[in-house]
């Protein structure tokens, strides 16, 4: 089958071109050459897309003056640093939220999970839960991990709910949170200083940060489609210090700093850092993340201090 109603195909050489013709100084062709062989062209329009025209409610195809394929890519590789770190980080909250949830609907009972009647009311009401569950099925059926041949053996399959959260990923670990007793949902909460409405909204949020980071989005000036709920004024005098949008990427970092803190998982020092190596860009300046241009005083959950 043949695409007859695309964009032309265009050598490397001749995107270089389209972009000198649009205004962006290259610097050296070869060079230019050999970045749009490594980083895809339509991967990096993204990252020069605040460079171009406004043309009233839109961007035009032209280039402001002084736009440099330099700087793009310092963008670009601003950002990849940025999700890795992200990445990194928000493993040990899974960890964390896995090992607390687990713990706290074994009180319940070893295989609550399997029981919709000893849940939640959320558990009971419509098809939720049970599309839940066919997804956790299909995780068990196609999961290598040791411990799930083991309880295959000796248990028939039946996993307690301690070891079923080891092969959930962190969207089937949030609906499970959310399918818990109240009791168990704050007991989980109150581990990191939350409320568990305040906790499954920063769940799902982050659910959507790190699919973000793992399939290698655009993350430092994205507007999230989730804004978290907040404890009120006073409880969290750190939180409420930073002053920003919360469905911006620096507000959801800000999640990230907090729950790193309050579980004491000790990596609350890797995205302050990624964040001071913000590029210098004058066109496109570090608040374009959402955060402040004091960000790095504003609060101890990015300054470090006590």
């Amino acid at each position: 089958m043949v695409c007859a109603d695309v964009k032309a195909y265009r050598t490397y050489e001749g995107q270089v071109d389209l972009l000198v013709s649009r205004g962006m100084a290259v610097g050296d062709r070869e060079q230019a050459v050999d970045t749009l062989r490594r980083i895809n062209y339509y991967r990096l329009s993204g990252y020069w897309y605040p460079f171009r025209h406004q043309v009233g409610d839109q961007r035009g195809d032209s280039f402001y003056p002084g736009t440099h394929l330099d700087d793009v890519v310092a963008l670009h590789d601003f950002d990849a640093r940025l999700r890795a770190a992200t990445f990194s980080v928000l493993a040990p909250i899974e960890l964390a939220l896995r090992a607390h949830l687990g713990h706290e609907l074994g009180r319940v009972d070893p295989c609550a999970h399997l029981d919709p009647m000893m849940l939640g009311p959320a558990a009971r009401g419509g098809d939720g839960y049970a599309t839940w569950l066919e997804s956790y099925e299909r995780e068990i059926a196609r999961s290598r991990e040791d411990f799930v041949a083991h309880h295959e053996a000796k248990y028939g399959g039946r996993l307690p709910v301690w070891a079923a959260v080891e092969v959930l990923d962190w969207g089937g670990l949030t609906r499970l949170y959310g399918f818990a007793p109240r009791a168990a949902q704050d007991a989980v909460a109150d581990a990191c200083g939350l409320r568990a409405p305040q906790l499954r909204s920063w769940m799902k949020a982050l659910n959507i940060v790190r699919n973000t980071c793992a399939h290698h989005g655009r993350l430092f000036n994205r507007v999230h489609a989730l804004t978290p709920k907040l404890p009120s004024p006073g409880i969290h005098p750190d939180l409420d210090a930073v002053a920003t949008d919360w469905s911006r990427t620096f507000g959801q970092l800000t999640l990230i700093q907090f729950l790193l803190d309050r579980f004491d998982l000790g990596r609350t020092t890797l995205l302050p850092a990624v964040m001071r190596s913000y590029p210098a860009v004058r066109a496109v300046p570090i608040t374009h993340t959402g955060a402040p241009a004091d960000w790095g005083t504003v609060s101890a959950l990015w300054t470090g201090a006590p």
